[in-house]
């Protein structure tokens, strides 16, 4: 599919992702614990544009967090997996419940959260990731997912579809 990379100002609202992780909202923590905005960004736009397009958009997305945080752990492997899963399961049937969005929220935060911690695991790194954490942070995600995503899929589906590939020379 790929049409809502065709798009420019629908790549560009990747830059928001990096931009909410480093301005971290207080009001949007639990236990001090911010949501995954990538999970949040990467859902909706892998159901929408297929599994291609969600697992280039995992690694985009990845490469631009991965470089506010130099360091040997990387969300990469995680975030290109997710993008490629989503993109599979929104080709097949059009997830757009509440609950849907809050379940694949979940376990794509708890995902990216285990593989951090095998990542300092593997490199014995001081300061471990705590399952508090990641707990708290695929809650948090997944109670705002069923908002931020939903608005995401509908804009973005509308998008595609104006802009896609039945839409002939519109793009």
């Amino acid at each position: 599919m790929i049409a809502l990379a065709r798009q420019r100002w629908c790549v560009a609202t990747a830059l928001v992702v990096p931009l909410l992780t480093l301005a971290s909202p207080g009001i949007l923590k639990l236990a001090g614990v911010a949501p995954s905005w990538a999970v949040l960004w990467l859902l909706p736009w892998a159901l929408v544009d297929g599994p291609l397009s969600g697992a280039l958009a995992g690694l985009g997305v990845a490469l631009l967090l991965d470089g506010l945080h130099p360091g040997p752990l990387s969300q990469l492997p995680a975030l290109l997996v997710l993008g490629w899963w989503w993109g599979r399961l929104g080709r097949g049937s059009r997830i757009q419940r509440s609950f849907s969005l809050g379940l694949l929220a979940l376990l794509g935060s708890a995902a990216l959260g285990a593989t951090l911690a095998l990542q300092q695991w593997f490199w014995q790194l001081q300061d471990p990731v705590t399952w508090r954490t990641v707990l708290a942070q695929s809650l948090i995600t997944a109670l705002l997912a069923p908002l931020l995503c939903s608005l995401q899929l509908l804009l973005w589906r509308r998008s595609s579809q104006a802009f896609g590939p039945a839409a002939g020379l519109r793009s």
